[in-house]
């Protein structure tokens, strides 16, 4: 990775034109170390087991009539943003997905 290590054994250079190509391989870091930076990065990125979608709650916390109202309107406002994503998507050669709410969990994890 060195177009972008996760970490370097001493500083980058401060100034142009003094960085040679030893100093270049002494800042990168090990194999070892880049390695357990690629295997934190792709763990941290891929789907939790458990995910739940924006606006979705396995547990119902609340029963008055308020509240499950608000819900309901919450869930109607994230599918219409869906779809408006889905639709505007299908126009891209790659489609933004991002902040789609049935692509985004409904927690503060990552």
């Amino acid at each position: 990775m060195p177009n972008s290590p996760g970490s370097l054994k001493h500083p980058p250079p401060s100034k142009k034109g003094f960085a040679t190509e030893a100093t270049l391989l002494e800042t990168l870091p090990d194999v070892g170390t880049t390695v357990h930076v690629m295997a934190v990065l792709y763990l941290l990125s891929k789907q939790s087991t458990d995910f739940v979608a924006l606006g979705h709650y396995p547990e119902e916390y609340f029963s008055e009539e308020i509240p499950k109202r608000r819900i309901k309107e919450f869930q109607t406002d994230l599918e219409e943003l869906h779809n408006f994503i889905e639709e505007r998507s299908k126009k891209l050669q790659l489609p933004y997905v991002y902040l789609d709410p049935q692509k985004m969990e409904n927690s503060v994890a990552l």
